[in-house]
């Protein structure tokens, strides 16, 4: 019996002990599922927010590691039978001139029909307060579009976006424009990448209510590093496994609204990794550590080949660094189930 009790004992201790050595790490996925996942630090917390569909939904956390245990709170559900009723896509949270706005792209049910809109809130925390409805935000052509982020340089905000050319679905292209305020686009539209390279063009569909094959450039976000912006978007098709992000890069005092000033990276700087059981990783967004020390990317994966663009998809994150040119290095996405160090306090 006293043999037996030391054995418990052991073991009972051992998993405390494991336990403890945890307590700072975490493992991917942080989520069981969120597309197009989305983070911002403001006060001592973190608001991440990812697409639902039919409404958006923030969640409150101290520590990103701990996302998962995070309060969650639905703040906007659409009206129905508007516009902007349906396929509720890629929100993303900003805190722009002491007020909150939420962007994201909806539709009446088609999909033909994605224009990107905008909410407003004055509470000093977007969990909390009213969120007012803007409207539509669109440059004069009025095309489909979904993806908004918003960024400022040099005391000027932007927004980028994916968009279509035409009236017709066939190609996603990245666009910017200046805006005159958050909820009001100033300028005209500038088209600044297209699919070119072999990697950015996987688009196969067999869907008859698309057509055959689709190239995409989707998902812009901004990096800003020393006095470099550096464009990360999704390239590929989301429904193949070939989803990745490459990368723009234009200098800070170069005119942005210019597509020459912005210089296309020859090949994806994060992809699948069959290795590790990672598929399709994309529609990132990135933070830095409560202490600013560290730099964090947080994405969407499958753990599964041919899972596509469902629910399947979950939210991950891994740190990464720079590279000697001032170029950022993600590495390779990594594998689900291994302890990573949470990010830094």
């Amino acid at each position: 019996m006293k043999q037996l009790l030391n054995v418990f004992l052991t073991v009972l201790f051992f998993n405390a002990a494991l336990a403890q050595s945890h307590k700072k790490e975490f493992t991917n996925p942080l989520l069981p599922s969120g597309a197009d996942p989305w983070v911002i630090y403001h006060t001592g917390y973190y608001y991440y927010t990812s697409s639902k569909g039919d409404r958006i939904v923030l969640y409150k956390t101290k520590n990103m590691a701990d996302l998962k245990s995070a309060k969650e709170v639905t703040v906007w559900t659409p009206p129905p039978n508007t516009s902007y009723s349906k396929e509720i896509w890629a929100p993303e949270l900003h805190f722009i001139n002491h007020k909150w706005y939420l962007y994201f792209a909806a539709d009446e049910g088609s999909n033909n029909n994605h224009r990107i809109y905008v909410l407003e809130n004055a509470s000093a925390d977007p969990q909390l307060g009213n969120w007012t409805f803007k409207g539509k935000i669109s440059d004069a052509t009025n095309k489909w579009a979904i993806d908004a982020s918003v960024f400022e340089n040099k005391g000027k905000l932007y927004m980028i976006w994916a968009g279509w050319e035409g009236d017709e679905n066939g190609q996603q292209n990245i666009y910017i424009a200046q805006l005159k305020n958050p909820w009001t686009v100033g300028t005209k539209r500038v088209k600044i990448s297209s699919p070119t390279y072999n990697w950015e063009k996987y688009g196969d569909l067999h869907d008859s209510g698309n057509p055959p094959h689709v190239n995409v450039n989707e998902g812009p976000e901004i990096l800003k590093h020393n006095n470099k912006l550096f464009l990360v978007y999704s390239a590929s098709g989301c429904w193949t496994d070939y989803y990745a992000l490459g990368m723009l890069s234009a200098s800070t005092d170069k005119n942005l609204l210019d597509s020459a000033s912005w210089t296309k990276s020859a090949q994806p700087v994060f992809k699948q990794s069959p290795e590790n059981g990672v598929y399709a990783p994309g529609h990132n967004s990135f933070f830095k550590s409560a202490d600013g020390k560290e730099d964090w990317i947080l994405y969407h994966a499958n753990s599964q080949p041919g899972q596509g663009c469902g629910k399947d998809r979950s939210p991950r994150m891994q740190k990464f660094s720079w590279n000697a040119d001032g170029t950022p290095d993600f590495g390779t996405p990594v594998k689900e189930g291994i302890y990573i160090t949470a990010p830094s306090q």
